[in-house]
């Protein structure tokens, strides 16, 4: 009670000190603003990099641009370090996006501008923008930084460029891979058609050590896991100029990734007085694909007002079986002691329209609706070795009646949005936001149940150009998490061995939170680097986590709901520098650092920790340099997060997860032909991702141990080699 009267407290003194700050610095810069030289009518907000610049790293795609740009990989990141923190998905489209191509943003989500970068060819490109500031006249709401991606304008024009490569494995599997894209323009027709295949290939080792209590060996679990998958997709997006204010979009996507897996496990039993040793395989059986329409209608009018309007229609279907057998010895006969049979459909049909106007001089307002149908289906079949009559539809083991375990859940959620812009003058600007959301969630199947919700969104986003270089950016934001329709009913559980599904909660409200955050950004002289600082503080209330929902003291069992209210605040410190000063100005290094502190207060364990999933941090450090002479460039990238980040607690068990390290080498050269070869080492130094599970002979609170588990798990070190061109 102590701990959340300080909480409180902390969060009322926070809020004043940011509500006294923000206006603070309304009133101060505007004070030395009037005491400095007047500056160019020029946007100081926005980094211009024109295609000549990239001409001296012979770049194939879009891609090869942004890497020599320094502090791009800041820009790309939505989160700036930051995990999600509600466990659901993305429904519906939103007013943001991190990428514009011709200052538009593509009406997709699996098939968005981000995963078109690598295919749009070079030589389409005129110049690219990263935009710091916000305004009513571009197409989506900036949340931190974004990139405008302008091509040439011509009659005719066109582009292919393709990619053809081998990725080798640490079994010493070869998987092949490859791309082919059609960039170009055609009159008032803009085109990109693509077609890919990429090795979803992996193959694992696991060393399980399990402990009894006086830290005496109870079992050992060599496990070998291979997944066989491979991801195909084929992408189309196409423009058309009705007229010189009309234009009308359309954004297509089919994949498929089916990712059948197996493994073999070797079990060392020592529970007697001489180890025994058994095995166990698992075929898994998988079946995956999406598809995805998109488009958009846009429409200018004569005072320079916009008329927006977006639809998008997608589906994703995925079918999994597991079936486990144990045997004696490799050859001996088998038994099947396990069948999971899960089926889920994820469908979204959404429209989203909006009109744009400049309301006086400088400040612009958009207002507009969106509204997304969302419907998953999903389907839980659990078959045991147990006494009884065994079932065909269950592998011919008996089946398990699982509560709630069929279940389609449909959500209608409308939101009505009004954007106000301001630019106050050439160095400050305001953006605020207004969303009111009304969504209505059904249940139907094993459980019915019909529950409406609402929610008003305000956001305000507040930015100050001390000078071309530094920019100050404060924000204040509502945000309320979207719920995942996995967690409403039954579903397999993929975290804990020792149990098989795990219970659905139909119950389950959304997590909300305020979000206040100090953002500065530096960009060091002569294109010479970026530094960038961010403090944050997020107050979060219903936070999602396991709950205990067991019907006795010997039958524990638990759930995913909400469990209380805790808070987040953290800092990130990014940086990418040129080595101009060195004599290097080909050659950069990015940094990056990200501190968080976390607290809950958990009434299922009775203790404090951490909120899901944000964690202690983690770091990361790259270098990449160019020898245009030679048509070379060279690096490396590095990211790791600190250990024993995030302990994830269960009614009767903690898991603790180690560190997550990646150490990725490339060499990259333009030779014969033209063509540019690429090598790359990924998980150069075979790092073990280690954690650590803790049972307990009863609840977790009473700290009774039963067992200590201790993984290990290596996928090798993969290498790549691509040959890449554009013709």
């Amino acid at each position: 009670m102590l701990i959340k009267s300080m909480r409180s407290s902390l969060v009322v003194r926070t809020q004043c000190l940011v509500s006294l700050f923000v206006i603070a610095l309304l009133i101060y810069p505007a004070t030395l603003l009037a005491q400095s030289d007047s500056q160019s009518g020029s946007d100081v907000s926005t980094v211009t990099y024109p295609a000549a610049y990239f001409a001296q790293f012979a770049p194939v795609s879009v891609t090869d641009m942004l890497d020599r740009i320094p502090g791009i990989n800041l820009v790309l990141d939505t989160t700036q370090g930051q995990l999600r923190d509600d466990g659901g998905t993305d429904r519906g489209l939103g007013g943001s996006s991190q990428i514009l191509i011709d200052g538009k943003r593509i009406a997709g989500k699996e098939n968005e501008a981000r995963s078109q970068l690598s295919r749009l060819a070079a030589a389409e490109v005129n110049y690219i923008e990263i935009v710091r500031g916000t305004s009513s006249s571009l197409d989506v709401q900036n949340t931190g930084q974004l990139i405008n991606i302008v091509l040439h304008e011509a009659l005719s024009r066109s582009s292919i460029s393709a990619e053809v490569g081998v990725r080798h494995f640490q079994d010493g599997t070869l998987k092949p891979e490859g791309s082919f894209a059609i960039t170009g323009q055609q009159g008032n027709l803009n085109y990109l058609l693509s077609a890919s295949a990429r090795p979803g290939y992996r193959i694992e080792d696991t060393f399980e050590l399990s402990l009894n209590p006086d830290l005496s060996f109870n079992e050992i679990v060599e496990l070998e896991r291979t997944v066989e998958q491979t991801n195909y997709a084929i992408n189309a997006n196409l423009s058309y100029d009705l007229t010189s204010r009309d234009r009308i979009a359309f954004n297509l996507l089919y994949g498929e990734n089916d990712p059948p897996s197996s493994l073999l496990r070797r079990i060392t039993d020592f529970g007697s007085e001489a180890p025994s040793v058994s095995f166990e395989r698992e075929d898994n059986p998988s079946t995956a694909y999406n598809w995805e329409i998109g488009g958009d209608l846009e429409h200018s009018f004569e005072n320079g007002a916009k008329f927006k309007f977006l639809f998008i229609v997608n589906d994703k279907q995925g079918d999994s079986t597991r079936e486990r057998f144990e045997f004696q010895l490799p050859g001996a006969p088998e038994s099947k002691n396990l069948f999971i049979a899960t089926s889920s459909r994820y469908q979204e049909k959404i429209v989203r329209s909006s009109y744009t106007w400049n309301v006086v001089q400088d400040q612009g307002l958009e207002l507009g609706v969106e509204r997304a149908q969302t419907t998953q289906d999903s389907a839980l079949h659990l078959g045991l070795s147990l006494p009884g009559e065994g079932s065909p539809a269950f592998g011919g083991l008996v089946p398990v009646n699982l509560p709630n375990s069929i279940a389609t859940v449909e959500e209608i959620r409308y939101e009505g949005f009004a954007v106000h812009n301001w630019r106050i003058n050439q160095r400050m600007s305001l953006e605020s936001s207004l969303v009111a959301e009304y969504s209505e969630i059904e249940q139907s199947g094993d459980v019915n149940k019909q529950r409406d919700f609402d929610f008003l969104k305000p956001k305000f986003d507040y930015r100050f150009d001390f000078s071309n270089s530094l920019q100050l950016r404060l924000s204040l934001e509502k945000n309320v998490a979207q719920l995942s329709f996995a967690d409403f009913s039954a579903n397999a559980n993929f975290q804990d061995e020792d149990r098989d599904t795990i219970a659905g909660n139909p119950e389950l409200i959304q997590q909300e939170s305020w979000r206040y955050a100090a953002n500065l950004d530096y960009r060091l002289p002569n294109d010479g680097g970026v530094l960038n600082t961010r403090l944050f503080y997020y107050d979060i209330d219903n936070v999602i986590g396991r709950i205990d929902i067991s019907s006795s003291s010997s039958q524990l069992e638990s759930t995913n709901g909400n469990v209380g209210d805790g808070f987040v605040y953290g800092l990130n410190l990014d940086a990418s520098v040129r080595f101009d000063f060195l004599g290097f100005p080909q050659a950069f290094l990015t940094a990056g650092l990200l501190i968080q502190e976390t607290e809950i207060e958990d009434p299922m364990i009775d203790a404090t920790r951490k909120v899901i999933p944000y964690d202690r941090g983690s770091y990361s450090l790259g270098f990449r340099q160019d020898i245009p002479g030679q048509n070379l460039n060279y690096g490396f990238n590095f990211a790791d997060r600190f250990d024993g980040n995030r302990p994830i607690w269960d009614v009767d068990n903690v898991l603790y997860f180690g560190s997550f390290s990646n150490l990725m080498l490339f060499v990259e050269k333009t030779g014969f032909a033209g063509l540019t070869y690429r090598l790359e080492a990924i998980n150069i130094l075979d790092h073990a991702v280690k954690r650590e599970r803790r049972r307990f002979a009863s609840y977790a609170r009473d700290g009774v141990l039963d067992e200590i588990e201790r993984f290990s798990t290596v996928d090798g070190v993969r290498f790549t080699f691509k040959i890449r061109g554009t013709f």
